[in-house]
């Protein structure tokens, strides 16, 4: 699994504060998607997944941006999301080590796919057991090698 997170030189746009060197994370942030899944909806259960990382794990987020011209933008994650795919037995499989090992986790199941607010979705979600949800999604973070124990048999998405 991909584990590095390389800065690339973009000649004399390139900020004199970043270095050259790679930058090494000792977390990860993955997204696991049911691979059954529609191209619309593999971007949108990663959408949402991520976005639960981002309010619920303040240091996975980074700086503010700000453009040449001074406009500033959002801030955004600070290391790379890998995407991985798999079978929904494989999903099920790495919900399950996601909370033996108590990692932040967000979920998405297809149950999702026929709600239209957070209030229905979380319904959604309260209305089954943990065992019996119907997973097309799963974020993860956590230590690098417990991520990677998380996503056992996953693939990285094509």
């Amino acid at each position: 699994m991909q584990t590095t997170y390389k800065t690339a030189s973009y000649g004399s746009r390139q900020s004199r504060s970043m270095s050259a060197e790679p930058i090494r994370f000792d977390t990860k942030i993955a997204v696991l998607l049911r691979e059954d899944l529609e191209p619309w909806q593999r971007l949108n259960v990663t959408a949402f997944l991520v976005s639960g990382l981002g309010a619920t794990v303040p240091e996975v987020i980074g700086e503010p941006y700000e453009d040449a011209d001074g406009v500033s933008y959002l801030p955004m994650f600070r290391q790379p999301v890998l995407v991985f795919e798999g079978s929904k037995e494989t999903l099920k499989a790495a919900h399950g080590r996601a909370l033996d090992r108590a990692l932040p986790r967000a979920v998405f199941t297809s149950d999702l796919f026929a709600t239209g607010n957070d209030r229905d979705n979380r319904a959604a979600v309260r209305a089954v057991p943990a065992a019996e949800l119907d997973l097309v999604g799963l974020a993860v973070y956590g230590p690098r090698n417990g991520v990677d124990k998380v996503l056992k048999d996953a693939r990285m998405h094509p």
